[in-house]
């Protein structure tokens, strides 16, 4: 199981001061992905255009190139602005198989400074029911720290 207090004070040394966007996020992308065995595809999904997301910084396998607000978990994350904790994709409708191997799924919105939607923080994993409250709670709180001023 991740340590996320010491995920969380390691992500804040190395993005300190840091205010462009995609650099925080392939920073984050980065030690999230290699902080735990459950993470089998971390990345971004990035706010584009009006109601579309588009890959930005991952670690793991390819990602979907571009998802609809009205599409999938990260859709659904993005459209409700809710972290969306999918223990088995397969019973999630409307679910966007990127990778045949995902089991299940935790999205995080991004939120930025003024309430704007930045993206979504996605991880995928090959283990069903991979993910919980506490996981959600944690990396909420990681993305209010990292992206929540900008």
């Amino acid at each position: 199981m991740t340590d996320y207090t010491e995920l969380s004070a390691r992500i804040r040394a190395l993005t300190e001061g840091e205010s462009d966007e995609v650099a925080l996020m392939a920073t984050v992308a980065c030690e999230l992905h290699h902080a735990d065995a459950r993470f089998d595809w971390t990345g971004f999904y990035r706010v584009t255009g009006p109601e579309v997301l588009k890959i930005g910084p991952y670690q793991g396998g390819h990602g979907c190139l571009v998802i609809p607000f009205s599409r999938g978990v990260c859709g659904a994350a993005a459209r409700t602005r809710q972290t969306q904790l999918v223990p088995d994709v397969e019973a999630f409708p409307g679910h966007i198989a990127c990778s045949s191997s995902t089991r299940s799924e935790i999205v995080v919105p991004v939120i930025g400074a003024n309430d704007r939607l930045i993206g979504v923080l996605d991880i995928d994993s090959d283990r069903p029911e991979a993910f919980t409250e506490a996981d959600a709670e944690a990396l909420e709180g990681m993305m209010r720290d990292v992206f929540g001023t900008l």
